[in-house]
Protein backbone atom coordinates (compact mmCIF):
# COMPACT_ATOMS: atom_id res chain seq x y z
CA UNK A 1 0.00 0.00 0.00
CA UNK A 2 1.27 3.27 -0.79
CA UNK A 3 1.93 5.67 1.78
CA UNK A 4 -0.93 7.44 3.15
CA UNK A 5 2.01 10.68 3.82
CA UNK A 6 3.95 10.66 0.47
CA UNK A 7 0.34 10.57 -1.32
CA UNK A 8 -1.18 13.54 0.56
CA UNK A 9 1.02 15.83 -1.49
CA UNK A 10 -0.69 15.05 -4.85
CA UNK A 11 -3.78 15.42 -3.43
CA UNK A 12 -5.86 15.31 0.18
CA UNK A 13 -8.82 13.52 -1.74
CA UNK A 14 -6.64 10.40 -2.34
CA UNK A 15 -6.10 9.01 0.61
CA UNK A 16 -9.85 8.94 1.10
CA UNK A 17 -10.26 7.48 -1.79
CA UNK A 18 -7.50 4.78 -1.36
CA UNK A 19 -9.65 4.19 1.93
CA UNK A 20 -12.82 4.20 -0.01
CA UNK A 21 -11.86 1.22 -2.31
CA UNK A 22 -11.23 -0.53 0.72
CA UNK A 23 -15.10 0.22 1.64
CA UNK A 24 -16.16 -0.70 -1.91
CA UNK A 25 -14.19 -4.14 -1.39
CA UNK A 26 -16.47 -4.93 1.76
CA UNK A 27 -19.57 -4.27 0.26
CA UNK A 28 -18.48 -6.14 -3.02
CA UNK A 29 -19.20 -9.30 -0.71
CA UNK A 30 -22.80 -8.24 0.71
CA UNK A 31 -24.51 -9.73 -2.61
CA UNK A 32 -22.58 -12.89 -1.89
CA UNK A 33 -23.55 -13.87 1.84
CA UNK A 34 -27.45 -12.65 1.51
CA UNK A 35 -27.40 -15.17 -1.38
CA UNK A 36 -25.34 -17.67 0.87
CA UNK A 37 -28.07 -16.65 3.66
CA UNK A 38 -30.74 -17.53 1.12
CA UNK A 39 -29.67 -20.66 0.11
CA UNK A 40 -28.85 -21.76 3.74
CA UNK A 41 -25.38 -22.40 3.21
CA UNK A 42 -24.00 -21.72 7.11
CA UNK A 43 -20.70 -22.53 6.09
CA UNK A 44 -20.72 -20.04 3.35
CA UNK A 45 -21.83 -17.52 5.44
CA UNK A 46 -19.35 -17.63 8.04
CA UNK A 47 -16.30 -17.68 5.66
CA UNK A 48 -17.79 -14.63 4.13
CA UNK A 49 -18.56 -12.81 7.17
CA UNK A 50 -15.16 -13.31 8.35
CA UNK A 51 -13.58 -11.94 4.97
CA UNK A 52 -15.67 -9.01 5.34
CA UNK A 53 -14.82 -8.32 9.02
CA UNK A 54 -10.65 -8.63 7.83
CA UNK A 55 -11.71 -5.64 5.20
CA UNK A 56 -13.71 -3.95 7.60
CA UNK A 57 -10.11 -4.40 9.71
CA UNK A 58 -7.97 -2.94 6.95
CA UNK A 59 -10.15 -0.14 6.12
CA UNK A 60 -9.73 0.56 9.81
CA UNK A 61 -6.26 0.86 9.34
CA UNK A 62 -5.91 3.46 6.29
CA UNK A 63 -8.63 5.58 8.20
CA UNK A 64 -5.86 5.69 11.49
CA UNK A 65 -3.10 6.03 8.99
CA UNK A 66 -4.92 9.03 7.45
CA UNK A 67 -5.79 10.46 10.94
CA UNK A 68 -2.43 10.03 11.84
CA UNK A 69 -0.80 11.88 8.64
CA UNK A 70 -3.43 14.38 7.65
CA UNK A 71 -1.06 17.69 7.82
CA UNK A 72 -1.58 20.49 10.52
CA UNK A 73 -0.63 23.89 10.19
CA UNK A 74 -0.80 24.47 6.85
CA UNK A 75 -2.94 25.52 3.86
CA UNK A 76 -5.13 22.64 2.23
CA UNK A 77 -7.42 23.57 -0.88
CA UNK A 78 -9.66 21.54 1.49
CA UNK A 79 -10.76 22.05 5.15
CA UNK A 80 -9.42 19.98 7.14
CA UNK A 81 -12.83 18.96 8.90
CA UNK A 82 -14.42 18.27 6.12
CA UNK A 83 -12.08 15.74 5.27
CA UNK A 84 -12.51 14.07 8.77
CA UNK A 85 -16.30 14.35 7.94
CA UNK A 86 -15.78 12.51 4.65
CA UNK A 87 -13.46 9.65 6.18
CA UNK A 88 -15.96 9.25 9.46
CA UNK A 89 -19.43 8.67 7.16
CA UNK A 90 -17.04 6.26 4.64
CA UNK A 91 -15.71 4.11 7.57
CA UNK A 92 -19.13 3.79 9.03
CA UNK A 93 -20.17 2.29 5.65
CA UNK A 94 -17.89 -0.66 5.93
CA UNK A 95 -19.30 -1.28 9.52
CA UNK A 96 -22.67 -1.39 8.70
CA UNK A 97 -21.27 -3.70 5.94
CA UNK A 98 -19.71 -5.68 8.64
CA UNK A 99 -22.80 -5.29 11.17
CA UNK A 100 -25.00 -6.85 9.09
CA UNK A 101 -22.46 -10.04 8.02
CA UNK A 102 -22.52 -10.69 11.98
CA UNK A 103 -26.50 -10.55 11.95
CA UNK A 104 -26.33 -13.22 9.39
CA UNK A 105 -23.66 -15.54 11.15
CA UNK A 106 -26.51 -15.44 14.53
CA UNK A 107 -29.32 -18.01 12.91
CA UNK A 108 -31.05 -19.15 9.68
CA UNK A 109 -34.35 -16.77 10.34
CA UNK A 110 -37.60 -18.22 9.12
CA UNK A 111 -39.53 -15.89 6.22
CA UNK A 112 -42.91 -15.80 4.52
CA UNK A 113 -44.10 -15.83 0.96
CA UNK A 114 -43.11 -12.34 -0.53
CA UNK A 115 -40.60 -11.56 1.81
CA UNK A 116 -37.61 -12.44 -0.03
CA UNK A 117 -38.90 -10.31 -2.67
CA UNK A 118 -39.14 -7.04 -0.80
CA UNK A 119 -35.72 -7.77 0.73
CA UNK A 120 -33.99 -8.76 -2.41
CA UNK A 121 -35.28 -5.02 -3.66
CA UNK A 122 -33.85 -3.36 -0.01
CA UNK A 123 -30.50 -4.95 -0.60
CA UNK A 124 -30.54 -3.61 -4.67
CA UNK A 125 -32.17 0.24 -3.53
CA UNK A 126 -28.97 0.40 -0.90
CA UNK A 127 -26.37 -1.43 -2.92
CA UNK A 128 -27.38 1.22 -5.70
CA UNK A 129 -27.18 4.52 -3.63
CA UNK A 130 -23.53 2.79 -2.74
CA UNK A 131 -22.07 2.78 -6.20
CA UNK A 132 -23.12 6.12 -6.95
CA UNK A 133 -21.63 7.07 -3.76
CA UNK A 134 -18.45 5.27 -5.24
CA UNK A 135 -18.75 7.20 -8.23
CA UNK A 136 -18.79 10.74 -6.43
CA UNK A 137 -15.61 10.07 -4.13
CA UNK A 138 -13.83 8.90 -7.00
CA UNK A 139 -14.50 11.91 -8.89
CA UNK A 140 -13.08 14.17 -5.98
CA UNK A 141 -9.33 14.49 -7.24
CA UNK A 142 -10.69 15.87 -10.71
CA UNK A 143 -12.62 18.04 -9.11
CA UNK A 144 -9.98 19.61 -7.20
CA UNK A 145 -8.11 20.10 -10.03
CA UNK A 146 -10.93 22.01 -11.98
CA UNK A 147 -11.26 24.18 -8.76
CA UNK A 148 -14.87 22.43 -7.86
CA UNK A 149 -16.87 24.35 -10.52
CA UNK A 150 -17.66 23.56 -14.41
CA UNK A 151 -19.17 20.45 -15.56
CA UNK A 152 -17.51 18.23 -13.42
CA UNK A 153 -19.09 19.68 -10.45
CA UNK A 154 -22.26 20.04 -12.00
CA UNK A 155 -22.14 16.09 -12.58
CA UNK A 156 -20.83 15.55 -9.16
CA UNK A 157 -23.93 17.34 -8.02
CA UNK A 158 -26.43 15.27 -10.38
CA UNK A 159 -25.12 11.88 -8.53
CA UNK A 160 -25.67 13.53 -5.12
CA UNK A 161 -29.45 14.16 -5.96
CA UNK A 162 -29.39 10.60 -7.06
CA UNK A 163 -28.07 8.83 -4.30
CA UNK A 164 -30.22 11.14 -2.17
CA UNK A 165 -33.60 9.88 -4.19
CA UNK A 166 -32.00 5.98 -3.67
CA UNK A 167 -31.98 6.32 0.15
CA UNK A 168 -35.61 7.59 0.12
CA UNK A 169 -36.54 4.63 -2.40
CA UNK A 170 -34.57 2.80 0.58
CA UNK A 171 -36.29 3.94 3.10
CA UNK A 172 -39.97 3.18 1.40
CA UNK A 173 -39.28 -0.15 0.64
CA UNK A 174 -37.69 -0.41 4.35
CA UNK A 175 -41.46 0.97 5.76
CA UNK A 176 -43.46 -1.58 3.80
CA UNK A 177 -41.07 -4.50 4.83
CA UNK A 178 -41.27 -3.83 8.34
CA UNK A 179 -45.23 -3.54 7.82
CA UNK A 180 -45.41 -6.90 5.44
CA UNK A 181 -43.36 -8.31 8.55
CA UNK A 182 -46.03 -7.04 10.80
CA UNK A 183 -49.05 -8.30 8.92
CA UNK A 184 -47.36 -11.56 9.38
CA UNK A 185 -46.29 -11.58 12.68
CA UNK A 186 -47.66 -14.99 13.53
CA UNK A 187 -45.92 -16.74 10.79
CA UNK A 188 -42.44 -16.30 12.14
CA UNK A 189 -40.98 -16.42 15.86
CA UNK A 190 -40.14 -13.56 17.83
CA UNK A 191 -36.34 -14.26 17.68
CA UNK A 192 -36.58 -14.40 14.05
CA UNK A 193 -38.86 -10.96 13.66
CA UNK A 194 -36.41 -9.21 15.65
CA UNK A 195 -33.30 -10.74 13.63
CA UNK A 196 -34.76 -9.69 10.29
CA UNK A 197 -35.95 -6.16 12.08
CA UNK A 198 -32.11 -5.57 13.04
CA UNK A 199 -30.99 -6.80 9.17
CA UNK A 200 -32.79 -4.29 7.68
CA UNK A 201 -31.89 -1.94 9.22
CA UNK A 202 -28.24 -3.03 9.12
CA UNK A 203 -29.29 -2.52 5.02
CA UNK A 204 -31.52 0.64 5.15
CA UNK A 205 -28.39 2.09 7.69
CA UNK A 206 -25.80 1.47 4.55
CA UNK A 207 -28.12 4.05 2.26
CA UNK A 208 -28.36 6.41 4.81
CA UNK A 209 -24.36 6.77 5.06
CA UNK A 210 -24.22 7.00 1.52
CA UNK A 211 -26.58 9.96 1.41
CA UNK A 212 -24.84 11.32 4.54
CA UNK A 213 -21.30 11.23 2.35
CA UNK A 214 -22.58 12.86 -0.25
CA UNK A 215 -24.32 15.27 1.76
CA UNK A 216 -20.90 16.61 3.43
CA UNK A 217 -19.18 16.13 -0.50
CA UNK A 218 -21.83 18.87 -1.48
CA UNK A 219 -21.17 20.95 1.53
CA UNK A 220 -17.08 21.06 0.69
CA UNK A 221 -18.35 22.46 -2.80
CA UNK A 222 -20.91 24.88 -1.76
CA UNK A 223 -17.83 26.15 0.59
CA UNK A 224 -15.49 27.16 -2.49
Amino acid sequence: MRSIAKVFGRSPFVPLQMHMEKVAECVAKIPEIIDAYHRQDKSEVKSLAKKISRLEHAADLIKHDIRNNLPRGIFMPVDRANLLRILKVQDSIANRAENLAVLLTFKQANTFEGFETGFNDLVSKSLEAFTLTHSVIAQLDELLETGFGGIQAQTVQELVDKVAHKEYETDVIQRELLRSMLAHEDDISHGDFFLWTSIIRQVARLADRCEELTSSVRMTLESH
